[in-house]
């Protein structure tokens, strides 16, 4: 799908400051990923071609899925799928989401969840996307997890701005 990454930066651009980080009465603004994961689905879905050839969902739990124990891949619910329901050839990007304030051990957990998409589910891109800066745990995080495959790296480093591709 040639225009999802068109898709992602005008979706990113378009989250406004309250998704970003939520408020907080009497405290600083914190990052909170489902708040930030539910606008950027949104976003994506209001600029989603018509025509589109793939669905894109969010958090679709694997649990119940009749092959998903026949690949030997961990039970998993990724942020966002962009894939063709009901079709496993029709498998094209997985997404995960992280704050800039992630640990490491979720970042670990999102990278091994992204390579058994990518290796065990026959996706054909895995993204994860930082949202805020880069976690200063990355490097250690993908030390951590070992072999991967295939993995873009994304970030969106404030509202109202698109994001971008890095690494």
């Amino acid at each position: 799908m040639e225009q999802l990454d068109r898709i992602i930066r005008e979706a990113a651009a378009a989250i406004d400051v309250i998704y970003f980080q939520l408020p907080v009465d009497g405290g600083d603004p914190v990052y909170r990923e489902r708040v930030y994961c539910y606008e950027l689905y949104h976003q994506m879905r209001s600029v989603w071609p018509q025509d589109a050839q793939f669905s894109l969902n969010g958090e679709v739990d694997k649990r119940a899925h009749p092959l998903w124990g026949r690949i030997q891949a961990r039970i998993a619910a990724p942020d966002l799928l962009v894939h063709t329901p009901g079709h496993m050839d029709g498998n094209h990007c997985v997404i995960e989401v992280k704050p800039s304030n992630a640990r490491r051990e979720g970042i670990e957990k999102d990278l091994l969840t992204l390579s058994q998409f990518r290796d065990r589910a026959g996706y054909e891109r895995a993204i994860l996307l930082f949202y805020g800066s880069i976690p200063q745990v990355l490097e250690a995080a993908i030390r951590g997890a070992g072999q991967l495959p295939t993995i873009e790296y994304w970030l969106h480093p404030a509202h109202h701005i698109p994001a971008e591709g890095f690494r």
